[in-house]
């Protein structure tokens, strides 16, 4: 697919579910971050957002030069619906970018109650042509958040028939749903916890089985091959590294990656891959090749297996039938809270012993093992390991850490 290349470089959007989650998307590259609130986020499990947090979180993005989005994008019921002005009046003075929507009632309680907040629309208003994408710009939006299911060609030929000024943002990274746009009743059918709510209890990634009540009762057959069933309807992973270049000559305004109820861990590393595979696109857009370390900084997160998702087609998104679990090869051990005298003090983040090799993520990108030969506890101790959670301890470092440099090692898996 050949179009006119822009060199507007999109924005880099990443996934925030407390605080600390922001800090690190910030510090990692990101050029936008997106949290909820307590209360009307698809996103239940995470700590969210307070309205006092709400405020500081605004307030570290912009002292970075970058942009803070907050998500009312559940499909309120009734009562929800009626604490929803409240809710908006409390937060529209926290300094928040823009508002990302869903529901039709929530837009116009937000043009009503916050008109200067720039309005998003959610991917789960599942905008997938052009039509509704001009229909969302002339209620209001600033942008749209595609629908997961169109390919590059789809994404370019939105891009053509809009307004230049309608940003576009596409879900380039992370958990993808069996569920067209997300909108799934699964959840709220068999658990009575609903999806549309932020509380999904996911339960296409369960391992299912076809039973035949009539003919052969209590007999299950598993779907698919092996002896254990099959997870007929978990879908992979997206990744798109690969060809970032692609998704930006569609003509994508902003990236966004999935992940608000993933750990600091994951966001600090995802956010610092896709920043490297931006910027190397854009230092050379005419010869792009995703730079090998970031290939494999996306294999030092927990991930299902990963696919292309739509980009090229349906039958890129592949649906994993044979395990249902994640794929842990590495997990962070410290956070680094400051370097001095060729050492590095340290809060745990998860269990080590002395002798094990460790590799420092800075938040700049860099990658550097070592093999600390001693560990001090809090009192200047020496000590075999780390078992205690948030504990503080300090290892030897010949090259100077900067704060916020994530160690972490191999893991068992």
């Amino acid at each position: 697919m050949e179009r006119k290349l822009s060199m507007k470089k999109p924005e880099l959007l990443s996934p925030a579910g407390d605080p600390e989650r922001l800090q690190f998307a910030v510090r990692y590259g990101a050029d936008a971050v997106y949290f909820a609130g307590t209360q009307f986020g698809m996103r239940a499990a995470p700590k969210n957002f307070t309205p006092d947090q709400i405020a500081e979180g605004a307030a570290f993005a912009h002292v970075h030069g970058k942009r803070a989005y907050l998500t009312l994008n559940t499909t309120p019921t009734n009562a929800e619906a009626a604490r929803l002005p409240d809710f908006i009046r409390t937060v529209r003075d926290t300094g928040v970018d823009a508002l990302i929507v869903a529901d039709l009632g929530v837009l116009s309680v937000c043009k009503r109650w916050a008109p200067d907040i720039d309005i998003h629309f959610s991917t789960q208003a599942g905008i997938a042509n052009y039509l509704a994408a001009n229909a969302a710009y002339d209620l209001g939006a600033k942008r749209v958040v595609l629908a997961r299911e169109l390919s590059l060609q789809d994404i370019a030929v939105i891009r053509d028939h809009t307004p230049a000024d309608l940003e576009l943002e596409v879900f380039v990274h992370g958990a993808m749903c069996m569920s067209v746009s997300g909108r799934c009743l699964l959840s709220q059918y068999l658990t009575g916890r609903s999806a549309n709510s932020g509380r999904c209890t996911q339960p296409c990634r369960w391992k299912w089985a076809l039973v035949d009540e009539e003919q052969r009762p209590g007999r299950r057959y598993p779907i698919g091959e092996g002896q254990e069933g099959a997870y007929i309807l978990n879908a992979d992973d997206l990744c798109t590294a690969p060809f970032i270049d692609q998704i930006c000559k569609a003509g994508a305004d902003s990236l966004k990656i999935e992940g608000r109820a993933k750990s600091f861990y994951y966001v600090a590393s995802v956010t610092s891959a896709y920043r490297r595979a931006l910027d190397a696109y854009f230092a050379c857009p005419e010869h792009f090749a995703c730079p090998e370390d970031v290939l494999d900084e996306l294999t030092r997160t927990s991930h299902r297996r990963y696919s292309t998702g739509f980009f090229f087609g349906p039958e890129g998104a592949t649906q994993n039938a044979a395990a249902g679990g994640y794929i842990r090869r590495w997990e962070p051990v410290a956070v680094v809270e400051r370097w001095e005298n060729g050492f590095a003090a340290c809060t745990q983040r998860g269990k080590f012993t002395l002798g094990d090799t460790l590799e420092a993520l800075t938040p700049e990108g860099k990658m550097i093992s070592f093999t600390p030969q001693v560990i001090f506890n809090e009192e200047g101790l020496p000590i075999e390991s780390t078992p205690h959670p948030m504990m503080r301890f300090a290892v030897p470092s010949e090259t100077a850490l900067p704060p916020y440099t994530i160690l972490r090692r191999q893991s068992a898996q």
